[in-house]
Order: structure tokens, then C-alpha cells, then sequence
């Protein structure tokens, strides 16, 4: 496995409601994730600006396309997936990588 760490930041718009549903089955999809071996952290944040925002900021050993192609097929994911729809307005994902860190050890930069 190479030194190479990726990091998602991904921001949720919930549905109007949804909101406490929507955390129930990401903190589940978290659980199962947890257990991969390339997963290092995640890290869930409410919106203080937007009460029906949340944001998942997770690392991940290796590249977005080890990731794609490691990560995004597990099982697990088809059923969160599904979910989504019922759950969520939007969406949007942005891939990082880690040039420096302070106050952690949680990247190698």
C-alpha cells in the first residue's frame, strides 16, 4: 500500500425533516467503512450558517482512483446509495490531497 492519502469533503444539503433520519444512515455508513483497511478518518460537521447542511471531511490511503475503484463498489455503499434520494437535496464532492498538517497526525504531509 502506498504513503499516497486522499481526502473527500463532501457536503450534504438534507431534505427539509430528513436531517436526523440522513445521520442515522451516514454514521451507519461510517461504522462499516471504518473497518476498510485504506480508511485513516472521518470527521462530520453541521453547518452553523446552514442548519440542513452537513459535511463528511474523510482520508483515505491512496489515490481518487483507488479509491474509486476499491471503495465506491463495496456492498455496503448500494444500500446508502439508494437511501440517498429519499434523504438528500444535494450533494457535492470535492478530492483533496494533503500538502501540510498541524495540530494532527493524521496525513503523512
Amino acid at each position: 500500500m502506498s504513503n499516497q492519502q486522499v481526502q473527500l469533503n463532501i457536503r450534504f444539503k438534507a431534505k427539509s425533516g430528513k436531517k436526523e433520519e440522513f445521520c442515522k444512515e451516514l454514521f451507519s455508513l461510517i461504522e462499516e467503512m471504518s473497518s476498510e483497511n485504506a480508511f485513516i478518518s472521518a470527521i462530520v460537521s453541521d453547518d452553523l450558517d446552514k442548519p440542513d447542511d452537513l459535511i463528511i471531511y474523510e482520508t483515505w490511503q491512496g489515490t481518487r482512483d483507488s479509491w474509486l475503484t476499491e471503495e465506491l463498489i463495496k456492498p455496503y455503499r448500494k444500500n446508502y446509495e439508494g437511501r440517498l434520494s429519499d434523504l438528500i437535496v444535494d450533494r457535492s464532492v470535492s478530492w483533496l490531497q494533503p500538502m501540510g498538517e498541524w495540530g494532527s497526525h493524521i496525513t503523512n504531509a
